[in-house]
């Protein structure tokens, strides 16, 4: 008799039917559109954004935690279910549904006006817009509060002028959603892609979430109307709150990548054979399953309690910095240890670890390096902040 990794404590029994069923559909998505051709879109360092993004929306995966505009309005826990599935396929087109659906369009769900709402929530839900979030700079990345980017007035318009750097989906995009420093402090602004001014340039050369676009953002003086900002956008709180929306996910997806490593994992220890026996039957191949196992289910339970927290109303953000870092962490580490356990074919495309392994290098420093999520947490014990 074997066991799944996630059936150890029989996790499933803690969720309902809805959310099991909201799981079993982006399971299906996923196989079907995802993992047939993922290693491809990894090795050649490209991913079809728009033509994925539209199967996505079919099942409400755009922005499904988000209410009215055509969006599902489904809870945190199916969210980050959805998220663990996506993830499972790969990284990086988990990281395509966060950032189009908790960082683009809930910045204009949050903080928008109803006409930029009305204009771009509908069609990203749908998947005919595909959004972006430009915070992160060339020099400014865990200090957003040191951005360079401005924004002055020129009679009632916006004059942006700046850059923003390592941006999820800036080359494909149809609109970002833009932090600028102004007299008044850090806003937000919907920034169309066409606006003249405004030029995207793709990121090459990557070494991990090669299956994901990524990109540079350039501003140079792009002219924009007093209705582009966000009118309820005001101080560095509004992005921060954004950021905390996509770490959720990530708290989740991460489990993703470390349960299909265990599998993997568990799948080819039991098939392949050395000095006589399947190497899932040698103690140490065993210690390797039986601690990443015990780490998948750890870090499970705790996504679940925040995803139940996050649906109560009560999530902090502190919280979901302690779920970012663990689960995060102690991914990565799963997927290290299963590409041992695969031997010479860890490496190999045909298999999935390695993808998993390189991807979490990334998610690991994204959204909140490892060492500014101890510092949040470290603020909560003692009252210190240690970062400014």
């Amino acid at each position: 008799m074997t066991t799944r990794p996630l059936d150890l404590l029989d996790v499933d029994a803690l969720h309902s039917e809805e959310e099991l069923a909201i799981r079993a559909v982006v399971r299906r998505v996923v196989d079907d559109h995802v993992r047939p051709n993922v290693a491809e879109w990894y090795e050649q360092g490209q991913v079809p954004v728009r033509e994925l993004a539209r199967e996505f929306a079919k099942v409400g995966l755009l922005g499904m935690h988000l209410h009215g505009y055509g969006c599902a309005g489904a809870s945190a826990v199916a969210y980050g279910l959805a998220c663990l599935e996506l993830e499972a396929g790969d990284s990086g087109v988990r990281s395509l549904v966060s950032v189009q659906g908790s960082l683009a369009m809930f910045a204009i769900w949050k903080f928008g006006s109803d006409e930029q709402k009305d204009e771009w929530l509908p069609r990203m839900a749908a998947g005919d817009a595909i959004g972006c979030f430009g915070l992160t700079e060339p020099d400014h990345g865990s200090d957003p509060a040191s951005m360079s980017t401005k924004a002055r007035r020129d009679g009632s318009d916006w004059i942006l002028s700046g850059g923003k750097m390592w941006i999820t989906n800036a080359p494909v995009a149809d609109v970002a959603v833009v932090w600028a420093r102004t007299e008044d402090g850090i806003s937000g602004f919907a920034v169309p892609m066409d606006t003249p001014g405004v030029t995207a340039r793709e990121v090459r050369h990557k070494l991990s979430l090669r299956a994901s676009c990524t990109g540079e953002i350039v501003l140079d003086d792009v002219r924009l109307p007093a209705s582009a900002q966000l009118p309820a956008a005001r101080g560095l709180k509004a992005p921060l709150s954004c950021l905390t929306e996509a770490r959720y996910g990530i708290v989740w997806g991460a489990l993703g990548a470390a349960r299909d490593s265990l599998h993997t994992a568990l799948d080819y220890a039991g098939a392949r054979e050395q000095f006589g026996r399947p190497i899932a039957g040698f103690q140490l191949t065993q210690a390797k399953l039986a601690d990443a196992a015990v780490e998948l289910q750890k870090g499970y339970l705790l996504a679940l309690h925040l995803g139940r927290r996050a649906d109560q109303g009560v999530l902090r953000p502190e919280q979901v910095s302690v779920g970012k870092l663990n689960n995060v962490r102690e991914a990565l580490a799963i997927a290290r240890q299963c590409r041992t356990v695969l031997g010479a074919n860890g490496i190999s495309a045909e298999y999935p670890v390695m993808r998993h392994a390189a991807n979490l290098e990334t998610v690991l420093t994204y959204e909140g390096t490892s060492e500014i999520h101890q510092l949040v947490i470290g603020q909560a014990l003692t009252g210190i902040a240690a970062f400014s």
